[in-house]
């Protein structure tokens, strides 16, 4: 569905030319939800502003959905849907009207059109809301709405920025229903962005981390938490000499450098914190090392991007992202 080479995107400035990507290589396969995550600023929405034919690529080839961005922008748009972080709705027209105007853009017939935004209203539940104006819809509804104009085409491919962006939990769990049941029901591919690193881990098949204009990590959620960062298993003993001895203990289980101490408590990062833990303790009992307490912790996508460049992602002049 996109298959990019060196996709970079050049500003001019007062001080020099700004590289907001900076030769991106990106595959997405069909039936895929790729998470696109990076600090403010890492050229997340710049890459997707690219993809979606909205920004032309400084250099680098991409072809999206069977047509190439540069030579054929139309044939993009048409074979695509785009929901950005701003509402696409208007003010003045019903939420149906709203969405039979989309289909008459995307050259649907009248009769045509209207029959599909009966589709829509059904399938993102929004018939309640047809008569209403946009303006009156909650923060959620209105959401909703955006990612229906988005579908009025049957795009196979659905890019979506920050779709949940400031919506208060429980409209943020519907945006996610409604984008994971397209995606079983009608195999459709996503590439979104998000400010929330707790939906990319949950709900995404592959995560892409972005920083500096860059792909720094590519995989699945689990994959890089498992390979980049790694389980932990944190022990208290009783003073920091126990501690000497129980880090002593740890660097025969653990691999070199992969043990810290922080006054009485031991941390080893481990690839599998519930089968190293066990072990980990019969070796500190046998050596008459008591322990205080003992606790593991399973990484999150913070702590790979931690580990990756030294700094969090939280911390990164972004809420979660």
């Amino acid at each position: 569905m996109i298959h990019a080479r060196k996709l970079t995107r050049r500003f001019r400035s007062r001080g020099g030319d700004i590289e907001a990507v900076r030769g991106i290589d990106l595959d997405v396969e069909p039936g895929q939800l790729v998470a696109l995550l990076g600090p403010n600023g890492a050229g997340k929405s710049t890459c997707l502003r690219m993809l979606t034919s909205l920004l032309a690529p400084t250099s680098g080839t991409a072809i999206v959905a069977g047509h190439d961005v540069v030579a054929d922008p139309a044939g993009v748009r048409a074979h695509i849907g785009y929901v950005g972080q701003r509402s696409g709705a208007g003010e003045n027209f019903r939420v149906r009207d709203e969405l039979v105007t989309q289909g008459r853009c995307h050259g649907l017939t009248r009769a045509g059109a209207r029959a599909r935004a009966e589709e829509i209203l059904d399938l993102l539940e929004l018939r309640p809301l047809a008569e209403r104006r946009p303006g009156t819809l909650s923060g959620g509804q209105r959401r909703r709405l955006d990612i229906a104009l988005g579908l009025v085409h049957r795009p196979r491919l659905l890019f979506l920025d920050e779709p949940s962006t400031g919506l208060d939990p429980h409209s943020r769990a519907d945006i996610w229903e409604h984008v994971l049941r397209l995606r079983e029901e009608f195999g459709t591919t996503v590439l979104l962005t998000t400010h929330y690193l707790e939906e990319a881990d949950d709900m995404a098949t592959r995560v892409v981390i972005v920083d500096h204009g860059q792909i720094i990590a590519d995989g699945s959620p689990e994959r890089l938490k498992g390979d980049l960062a790694g389980d932990r298993v944190t022990v208290v003993v009783r003073d920091p000499q126990a501690a000497t001895r129980a880090a002593g203990i740890a660097e025969r289980i653990t691999a070199p450098g992969e043990v810290t101490v922080a006054g009485t408590a031991v941390t080893l990062r481990v690839p599998d914190a519930g089968a190293a833990l066990p072990e980990y303790l019969r070796s500190l009992e046998a050596a008459g090392v008591p322990v205080s307490t003992a606790e593991t912790f399973r990484p999150t996508l913070d702590d790979v991007f931690l580990t990756l460049t030294g700094r969090s992602l939280r911390e990164s002049g972004s809420r979660a992202a």
